[in-house]
């Protein structure tokens, strides 16, 4: 039935050169629609849909929903702003003609097939009281995630924070961020989400960060970037607020981990508890991390009981922090205080997913 081909909406005769070449090479039977009209009827049930920038332009703002197995071809290396349009429409790949041949191979030759890609992990982050170093140790989380050598996410899911872009020293860097993620029908692409936003650290970490225009999370939204992030075996790391609003509760019922980063304080102690209460009433396996250093000498066994969760790893003071996060961000060391956590943390997740 015409309906079960990949639908091709290309009108650049180059590109479209391309696409029919390959799909001959694949042994596929493709169906070539000249305009957004023709592509509708056949849009939600062609096993995979090929675009051109132009036609991606046209489906983006015609509001097409979004669905799997968008594949789009660029005649060169593609545009900024194409990336918007990209995540609007869920496209699972943009690239050039020149890398186009390997990828749209295997898309055509894999399209009636349905991929068991690996499932990654989430891992939420909260403060135990405001100001106890969460947003830091969760970009740590997230570069040592990425150190590891698999995708890693870190989300801002606090529109009312300072931005962990500012950890990151990378605040005007370009890319979506909170206020560019639409709601639609269907799965962002992975790859695409990815390849929009501003990426950190010599392995690419990608950050999605609220800006001014961010004033609240759409659960919704939430959910589908976190299953976006953790497609293929990503780790998505989540700073969250300390207040549980919905957005919160959507991170913390995906979560595969929940950590408490408690400053070894009495009143950060009283005030964790109680984070740690409703936290445990969702049922997220949750760990603490404490922090150093403890003014009126709390031990780890004070602050375990006062919590009344064990502690999974102490953190000492990082020399210089403050001083490096208000000049140019998080410094990389490796061997410092809170890589090591960091890595007891990751640790931890992947002894929970065996």
């Amino acid at each position: 039935m015409p309906e079960t081909r990949p639908l091709v909406m290309v009108n650049e005769d180059t590109l479209l050169d391309e696409v029919l070449r390959v799909a001959a090479a694949t042994g596929r039977d493709v169906e070539c629609v000249p305009d957004l009209t023709a592509a509708r009827q056949r849009w939600a049930r062609a096993p995979l849909v090929v675009l051109d920038d132009d036609g991606l332009a046209q489906c983006a703002n015609a509001g097409m929903p979004r669905r799997n197995g968008i594949y789009v071809l660029c005649r060169t290396d593609p545009p900024p702003e194409i990336w918007a349009s990209a995540l609007a429409v869920g496209a699972e790949q943009v690239s050039c003609l020149a890398e186009a041949e390997p990828w749209l191979s295997a898309a055509l030759a894999k399209a009636e097939e349905v991929e068991d890609e690996p499932d990654g992990r989430v891992i939420a982050v909260l403060g135990g009281r405001g100001g106890a170093g969460a947003s830091v140790f969760a970009t740590a989380l997230a570069l040592t995630a990425a150190d590891r050598g698999s995708p890693a996410m870190l989300l801002d899911c606090d529109p009312l924070g300072g931005g962990l872009e500012l950890v990151l020293g990378g605040e005007k860097r370009e890319g979506v961020r909170w206020s560019g993620i639409t709601v639609n029908r269907g799965n962002l692409g992975s790859a695409t989400l990815r390849n929009a936003l501003p990426s950190f650290g010599r392995n690419q970490l990608t950050v999605l960060s609220c800006d001014d225009d961010t004033t609240e999370l759409e659960p919704q939204a939430v959910d589908q970037v976190l299953d976006a992030g953790r497609r293929g075996g990503g780790t998505v790391v989540c700073d969250l607020p300390r207040h549980f609003d919905q957005p919160s509760r959507t991170v913390l019922d995906a979560a595969d981990l929940a950590v408490l980063v408690v400053p070894a304080e009495v009143r950060a102690c009283t005030a964790a508890a109680r984070i740690a209460e409703r936290t445990k009433q969702r049922g997220t396996p949750l760990a603490m991390v404490v922090r150093g250093p403890a003014p009126t000498g709390l031990s780890v066994r004070d602050v375990e009981a006062a919590v009344r969760i064990p502690a999974l790893v102490t953190m000492r003071p990082f020399s210089g922090l403050e001083a490096a996060l208000d000049t140019g961000g998080l410094p990389n060391r490796p061997r410092g205080p809170l890589a090591r956590a960091a890595r007891r943390v990751l640790d931890r997740a992947d002894d929970g997913r065996g």
